[in-house]
């Protein structure tokens, strides 16, 4: 096959690349350069997509003899995923960027640029796994499952690409022991890449401050900080610098009548406020969402299911019932988009907020994924 090779800089795709070409299939690399600054440099392991990675890249297909090139979408990443990031916090949700970034970028402008000019899929480092099972009708599907290493497992944040573009995605670390057995082979390798260290945190943030890009591009809006009963406690300077569950940093001199800590519970956009209270309002059992892509055309909608729900990209996942709506289309044409989905928790979380990625599991296998819209205190958290 002809196959893409996104490839960051970083050891994970450089060893996936080199996994592909021994495959034997017809492979060449491409960097996604994101940045409109072409000067931006990377900060040790905050940032990615910077001009040294691009360095790192070409070195990294020079190794591999594989022909390179530089893909300017730093237009589209402005446009879908800072543009999201931003109109998210302004509307009180808390968003995650690298999973519009799977969306839109990796798997929308990559592959389907890769697709129209005549590739057959993209082979990308993520961990993940794509397992092809029997259909029952003499065929097969694929499904996408967590990786063999539970502390590299990225199938959270890949679950929103849909059945359409999972048909023509290749992850050949899925059944990586560990991330230092791929160092270990990208040193083998000769790949220089093989002591680099890990990016983390949002990439365009190189600098860890999500509060003062956020106050860099959405200006001050200041309001006001009140109770569950609408008391006024104390100011802000933008309800946008807030998310559900935050403790730290609430600006207010006079504490509960309890003297207990305060967290923040909700942020009303509409009314520029940031409500506050105890801790044990922050605990739910019910969660709403939508915007659902579904990968598993054979779990009945409408229905209840048993199943486990994540809610965060490295939290732990908790048996639930989950139940999506009927309507939507699941073709693949729009990515597999749905609409409402619904899951009760056997066990409450703490902290979700509004604009949170919920994926829903059976074992390692993904099922699908929604967007949160609200988390509610069922019936019998409401009565303890």
């Amino acid at each position: 096959m002809r196959v893409l090779a996104a490839m960051s800089g970083g050891v994970d795709s450089a060893v996936a690349a080199a996994r592909a070409v021994d495959a034997g299939h017809e492979v060449v690399g491409v960097h996604m350069a994101l940045s409109r600054s072409r000067a931006q440099h990377r900060n040790g392991s905050r940032g990615c997509c910077s001009i040294e990675d691009a360095g790192d890249a070409r070195r990294a297909a020079d190794v591999l003899g594989i022909p390179y090139y530089v893909w300017d979408l730093s237009e589209e990443f402005e446009e879908t995923v800072v543009a999201d990031f931003l109109s998210e916090y302004e509307a009180g949700r808390t968003p995650n960027p690298c999973v519009r970034c799977n969306e839109h970028i990796k798997f929308s402008a990559l592959l389907d640029r890769g697709l129209a000019l005549g590739f057959d899929a993209v082979v990308t480092g993520h961990y993940a796994q794509i397992v092809e099972v029997p259909d029952g009708a003499g065929g097969t599907r694929r499904e996408l499952h967590r990786a063999a290493d539970p502390a590299k497992d990225q199938s959270y944040v890949l679950a929103v690409m849909g059945a359409h573009r999972l048909a023509r995605s290749m992850f050949p670390l899925g059944a990586a022991p560990s991330k230092e057995a791929v160092r270990a082979e990208a040193a083998t390798r000769g790949l220089s890449v093989s002591a680099k260290p890990d990016s983390y945190d949002i990439c365009f943030v190189a600098d860890g401050d999500t509060q003062g890009f956020l106050r860099d591009r959405l200006g001050a809006r200041p309001g006001e900080v009140v109770d569950a009963d609408g008391r006024v406690l104390g100011q802000h300077d933008g309800a946008y610098s807030y998310t559900v569950g935050q403790r730290k940093g609430l600006g207010l001199t006079r504490p509960a009548a309890d003297g207990r800590p305060r967290y923040v519970l909700e942020v009303r956009p509409q009314t520029n406020q940031v409500v506050v209270g105890p801790s044990e309002l922050l605990t739910v059992d019910e969660l709403h969402a939508d915007q659902t892509v579904w990968l598993a055309d054979d779990v009945p909608a409408g229905e209840w299911v048993d199943a486990e729900v994540q809610v965060r990209a490295h939290g732990e996942p908790v048996a639930a019932s989950v139940r999506r709506a009927r309507s939507g289309r699941t073709d693949g044409t729009d990515g597999g988009a749905e609409g409402a989905l619904e899951a009760r928790l056997s066990v409450p979380l703490r902290g979700i907020a509004p604009g949170q990625s919920l994926v829903v599991y059976a074992g390692t296998r993904v099922l699908g994924q929604s967007t949160i819209v609200s988390a509610r205190r069922g019936a019998a958290l409401r009565a303890v």
